[in-house]
């Protein structure tokens, strides 16, 4: 049933519809946005009958409001005058609305360092003097100005196909918050193609009833411009080999899981790196030409090492391998520009990743965006070498997933449409393509599109120096290869022992997550060995040497 919920301020009345499960805040946040003058979101407060309203998550019902209720609302106003550069041009401020949301999760938004590191610079491209510059060495024109870091034309010269995420977030910020702007709008959007349920007209929900209110748009389909991440970086081929070792030994394919930090890149204006720093390998059933995930029970395990070391999950790597008998090593090439880089089902695999891991984002009402995660193969290229080719799906693939508009088909280069149903409302789905006259035109998607229309393609390579967190090979076997007959266990650790361990002997992402697991080591011991590892401190590796778990690991080893 739907109900009208009156606001009176000292600006006017103003009536809003919604439902018994609207949100109050979604109402506030439409009066903020369309209605209200520029105000001080600190300073909102709203009451019902003199009582004040500290939870505007609260749903309608929840707080027992009835068709016609009244809301008092009081503010602060911004006055337009007051917050002015030294141009004569108001500066933008963050908007009631972003407040509202972000407080009323009762928590603020953590980005990633990279993030907010990037947030403080301007991106701006330099150019040296041309030609056609008439000043002198110490002005500017034009032709010797700096470009914005989402210059098209810059791009284009230097060969690279997406903008970086940050450089389209000022793009959008430039062109919807301009400088003389005094309210803000979060220039970050998510997609959403669901039907909005409950509607705000008030009807049956979809199918018994839609509108032009609850019912999605026609969807356009076109290659994303920007990417999230621009680069992943692996901080040495020892980790590598390790991992296609498992294909050599078996025949069959295998995955895991990219471990590392992010960092600025610096061969894109205000670009993201990843830096890959371990490899961790799912529990994992393999054959020669696919991968099934088990039960991945010591998750918990993983991503608490990971945070103690100051890592995160970065992506997915798997291999897509053959070889191709000649016996010189060399590898079938199966992925190329006719046939596919990545098929619809494993388009489908990396977006549900990429929402198990979302990005955190300040400038988008929800506090998230897409997703950093990206997914990796390793496959032969036309020249029959091994490869590795690194991808993300984009946000409009993450939107359609979620409002499970599409499926793999039998064909890996389409995707396919899925059907319209009482529960699954299907929108127009169309996308842009160049036909046979060079002309852009539209193009039904339905029943399948071209996967491309999904994918972004990001750059990888290794440093100059290699190196990283975890670059000495001490031959720790890897966690889950019970299948190649390589069991980690006391009798490695007493090999390495007998030999003198030292800090770079510690330092194996491997040997950490099982040292973990044997529960030898007290909480206090295992941080030491953690701490040891990620600050490169011996003096901490000492202690650990001298403390009591340790002793009673070399006990067990010497009775092993």
């Amino acid at each position: 049933m739907g109900l009208i919920v009156r606001f009176r301020s000292k600006d006017g009345m103003y009536r809003l519809s919604g439902e018994g499960t609207t949100m109050l805040q979604q109402l506030i946040e439409e009066l903020v946005l369309t209605k209200l003058p520029p105000i001080d979101p600190e300073t909102l407060a709203a009451s019902v009958n003199g009582s004040v309203i500290g939870n505007f998550s609260s749903t309608l019902s929840e707080l027992g409001f009835v068709n016609g209720q009244m809301v008092e609302l009081t503010y602060s106003k911004v006055d337009p005058e007051a917050d002015r550069s030294l141009n004569g041009k108001a500066t933008p401020t963050t908007s009631a609305a972003a407040n509202i949301n972000i407080s009323s999760k009762g928590n603020t938004v953590n980005q990633l360092p990279v993030d907010n590191l990037l947030d403080e610079e301007k991106g701006l491209i330099p150019r040296e003097r041309s030609s056609l510059c008439k000043h002198t060495a110490k002005g500017m024109c034009e032709y010797c100005s700096p470009l914005p870091p989402w210059d098209g034309a810059y791009h284009a010269e230097h060969n690279i196909k997406h903008i970086s995420y940050h450089s389209h977030l000022s793009h959008l910020n430039s062109e919807i918050n301009h400088n003389e702007s005094s309210s803000y709008i979060p220039p970050l959007q998510s997609s959403d193609f669901k039907v909005k349920n409950p509607c705000p007209s008030g009807h049956s929900p979809w199918p018994k009833g839609i509108c032009s209110k609850c019912q999605p748009s026609g969807i356009t389909l076109k290659r994303q411009t920007y990417r999230m991440i621009d680069h992943v970086e692996f901080q040495n081929s020892i980790m590598m080999n390790s991992f296609i070792d498992a294909w050599r030994k078996s025949g069959v394919q295998r995955i895991g899981l990219l471990l590392g930090t992010y960092d600025k890149y610096q061969k894109t204006p205000l670009g993201i790196k990843a830096k890959v720093e371990a490899i961790y390998e799912f529990p994992q059933h393999d054959w020669d030409d696919g991968i099934k995930l088990e039960d991945w029970i010591d998750e918990e395990k993983v991503v608490n090492l990971c945070n103690n070391l100051g890592l995160m999950p970065l992506g997915v790597i798997f291999t897509d391998l053959s070889d191709a008998g000649n016996g010189d090593g060399s590898v079938i090439c199966k992925r190329h520009a006719d046939s596919f880089f990545l098929s619809s089902l494993e388009i489908i695999f990396a977006v549900n990743w990429q929402l198990k891991y979302p990005n955190i984002a300040k400038y988008s009402e929800t506090g998230f965006f897409s997703s950093k995660f990206v997914t990796c193969v390793i496959t032969g290229n036309l020249n029959g070498e091994i490869d590795i080719n690194c991808y993300q799906a984009s946000e409009t693939a993450e939107a359609l997933v979620k409002a499970d508009l599409i499926c793999a088909s039998t064909h890996p280069n389409q995707m396919f449409i899925k059907e319209q149903t009482n529960e699954r409302y299907v929108p127009d789905i169309m996308y842009q393509m160049i036909n046979e006259y060079g002309l852009e035109v539209k193009k039904n998607a339905k029943p399948s599109f071209p996967v491309e229309y999904l994918l972004v393609s990001l750059t990888h390579g290794f440093p100059e120096e290699e190196g990283g967190m975890f670059a000495k090979i001490n031959g720790w076997q890897i966690e889950n290869r019970g299948y190649l007959g390589e069991l980690a266990g006391m009798e490695q650790l007493k090999k390495i022992l007998s030999q003198g361990i030292s800090l770079q002997d510690l330092q194996d992402w491997h040997l950490l997550l099982w040292l973990g697991e044997q529960d030898v080591l007290s909480k206090e011991e295992f941080k030491l060995a953690v701490d040891s590892v990620r600050e490169g401190n011996s003096d901490k590796f000492q202690v650990l040497l001298h403390s009591a778990g340790w002793r009673t690991l070399e006990t067990i080893c010497s009775m092993s």
